[in-house]
Order: C-alpha cells, then sequence, then structure tokens
C-alpha cells in the first residue's frame, strides 16, 4: 500500500525558505541553512537522506516549488531530488497554468491542470510504472504548505 508523505527540511521556527524565495532566488536569502544536512558528509545524515529518498516512488509538487527548482538557480546535476542519493522519481506538478517552457527538461513531470486529487491518485501508477517496487511512497511536499521567514 502506498503511504503519503509531505517532508521537507523544515528551521526550528517551522520556515523551508527564507525571505524572498523564487526562481531567480531559490530559497530565498539564508533559505539554504535548514537544507545544508542534505549535502553533509555525516554519515548519519547520509543515511537518513538515502533511505528517506529510496522510499519516494512518486513525488507532487506545487507550481511555486516546481518554478524554484526548474528556475536558474534550481536543481542541476550536483543538486537535486535527494541531492543524487537515488535516481530521480517520476514528478507531478499541480498548477493552473503549466509553463509554456521548462529548464529542467530530464525530469519527468505531468503538469496536473484539475486538483490536487487528481495528482495523488495518479501518482501511485506512475510510480508502480517507473519501479518495479510498487510499496514506495508518495512524496507530496505540495501537501504541506508553510510559510516563508518574513
Amino acid at each position: 500500500m502506498t503511504r503519503i508523505i509531505a517532508d521537507i527540511s523544515v528551521s526550528r521556527d517551522g520556515f523551508v525558505t527564507g525571505p524572498d524565495p523564487g526562481p531567480d532566488k531559490c530559497l530565498g536569502t539564508g533559505g539554504e541553512a535548514p537544507h545544508t544536512w542534505a549535502y553533509s558528509d555525516d554519515p548519519d545524515d547520509r543515511r537518513v537522506l538515502s533511505e528517506g529518498t529510496a522510499r519516494s516512488g512518486a513525488v507532487v509538487l506545487g507550481r511555486h516549488l516546481f518554478d524554484v527548482v526548474d528556475g536558474p538557480k534550481g536543481w542541476d546535476d550536483t543538486s537535486g531530488y535527494g541531492t543524487g542519493e537515488v535516481g530521480t522519481p517520476p514528478f507531478g506538478v499541480v498548477t493552473s497554468s503549466p509553463p509554456e517552457s521548462v529548464r529542467t527538461t530530464d525530469l519527468d513531470r505531468p503538469f496536473v491542470t484539475t486538483r490536487l486529487p487528481d495528482a495523488v491518485t495518479a501518482a501511485p501508477e506512475r510510480a508502480e510504472a517507473a519501479s518495479s517496487d510498487n510499496g514506495k511512497d508518495l512524496d507530496a511536499p505540495a501537501l504541506r504548505r508553510l510559510p516563508v521567514i518574513r
């Protein structure tokens, strides 16, 4: 049975980004701080990251997060989902208006223009199609709307 998880690095005061995040500023001013553990050489950090990302069969993003990921300071060959720990699972991006073009053309990421539940319903099927392990989780940071630091 597929579990739906909403996970992301969060600061102690409950924030995911710094002020003014966006496609040109990625996680905003100081927004990388809660995520530095994911790039650490610490064996415990590596194990937690590896175990978590290996369980991800599919990922559902909101359009804002996708714009950051796809932006000029977003994911590249050195950073991306799971910081390179595992292969990239299929993505679904929930949006009312898909972008005309994207930078990250190597991602399997259809744009779901109906509702978030539609993306969540379709994700396990996409995960099964992409992997022989159909017991993987659906990583859905789009389900957890967190404020930005102001």
